[in-house]
Order: C-alpha cells, then structure tokens, then sequence
C-alpha cells in the first residue's frame, strides 16, 4: 500500500523560534523537504539525516537556488515522490494558507489523489509587525485587520477604495515593487497623507530593517533607506506604536513615537 503524502508546512516569518511544535515533528518525518526561498535554513536542523533538501524558491528575482522554481514543477515534484510512497514536506515562509499557494496546492494534490496535511505558520502579516510592538488589532484605534497582496497573478490592483474605506490596518505583501501604485490608490481614494506607515525588511531575523513614515512619504523613504523585498507594509494608526524601528518624518500622527 503507497502511504505517500504530502506535509504543507507553514516556517513562519524567519525567525526559527517561531517554528510551531508541529511544523518540527512534521520536519522529523520528512523523506523529502521541499524549501522555498525564504524559509530561514536553521529549520534543517529538524529534518533527519537522511532526508533530501530541494531548493524551490519563488522570487521576482532569483534566489537562493539560482533560479525562480516555476509552480507546475514543484507540484510535479511533489506528485512524484508521494507516488514513491514518499513523506514530502512542502515548507514554506509564514503560513501555507495566506499568500503561499497552499490552497491551490492542496486541491492539485487532492485530484490527484495524494493525502495532504496542513500544518499552519505564523503568517508574516502579524508575526512581522508584532516584532516591533504593532498590533494590527487595537481596539483603541481599528476595528480590524486586511491582508492584501502588493502583487496579482495578473498585475491587477486590488480595489484601493473599499481598502481605504474599510476602517481596518492593511498589511501589504509583497508590496515594495509597487509601492508608488500602492501609496498613489490609498491617497487617490480618500486615505490621508499623513497616514502613519511601517515598511519592514527580513522582519524577525537578525537582519531585519525597518522604518516607520508616512503614506505621503513612503516611497521616498524607501528609496533613501534603501529597503527591499522581502518586506511588509503596515498602513494605519497602529504602525505609529512600533519601537526598534526608524522615524523618517515627524508628523502629529506619530509624534509620539519621538517621546
């Protein structure tokens, strides 16, 4: 009887402390360890000493293994080695299920009759910022949260108006290539300039940058900091209580980051 299945493991946002229990035994079980660019590769220490590591970065640029994977192979990859009777585990940065593909993956390996398991990460949109004392929830100031990816499968926008107008912290993915649209959409639509704004680079690891402006600055700040992607983008009054980051503009909405 094939017992192959396929693991689809949630890293978290970089920092391997925030590896969940279950992502490390399912690491443990692995007969194959598929690895996407940005999964922090401390988490190899879990895996036993026989399993194989495949590289299969996902970049708008290259990465780690020299090359952007395209998706159709790392599902053919997957398919193949659970046909073995193989225990694949597929891991990725964050959570499988926001931004990751998992959900498409989950229903490719399901038609193709291959046993799949879900085990959840911390997802950069709310691990990230609560790194810098951000909580994208606060009663005080939101009434909820959006994640909404910077970049479409196909280059269209996301409806800036109904996220202007929503009343909820938007935490932008993969939103440093299109930050001017970004900024242009919220402003074009209502949102105010002087909404307080956190970009965060390599967020949880020790490489992490990150600065705290405004929408209406936002795009020069960037530059002149010289931060990229992999970054997250925090638009909203509860970016204004982040600490360990740098202030680029003072303004009264977050002049009380100065005090």
């Amino acid at each position: 009887m094939n017992k192959g299945r396929v693991l689809l493991v949630g890293a978290g946002p970089g920092d391997v402390e925030l590896l969940t229990l279950k992502a490390v035994r399912a690491l443990g079980e692995a007969d194959v360890v598929l690895i996407d660019d940005l999964v922090n590769r401390e988490i190899l220490q879990f895996i036993t000493a026989g399993a194989r590591v495949i590289e299969v970065g996902k970049r708008g640029w290259k990465g780690r293994c020299g090359r952007s994977t395209p998706q159709a192979f790392i599902e053919r990859l997957m398919v193949r080695y659970a046909k073995r009777g193989l225990c694949v585990a597929r891991v990725k940065g964050g959570d499988p299920f926001v931004f990751g593909r998992g959900g498409e993956e989950m229903t490719m390996l399901r038609a193709a009759g291959i046993p799949v398991e879900i085990i959840s990460g911390i997802t950069a949109g709310i691990g990230v910022p609560a790194a810098l004392g951000i909580p994208v929830t606060h009663r005080d100031f939101v009434r909820g949260v959006t994640l909404v990816t910077g970049h479409t499968r196909n280059d269209d926008p996301p409806n800036w108006g109904a996220l202007a107008a929503s009343g909820t912290t938007l935490v932008i993915y993969m939103g440093i290539a299109n930050l001017d649209s970004i900024v242009s959409g919220l402003c074009d639509s209502g949102m105010l300039a002087s909404t307080p704004v956190a970009v965060i680079q390599d967020g949880t690891l020790p490489t992490q940058r990150a600065l705290i402006t405004t929408l209406h600055a936002a795009v020069h700040d960037v530059a002149h900091a010289g931060l990229g992607s992999p970054a997250v983008l925090v638009v909203g009054e509860v970016a204004g209580l982040a600490v360990g980051a740098t202030l680029l503009e003072q303004h009264p909405a977050n002049a009380r980051l100065a005090a």
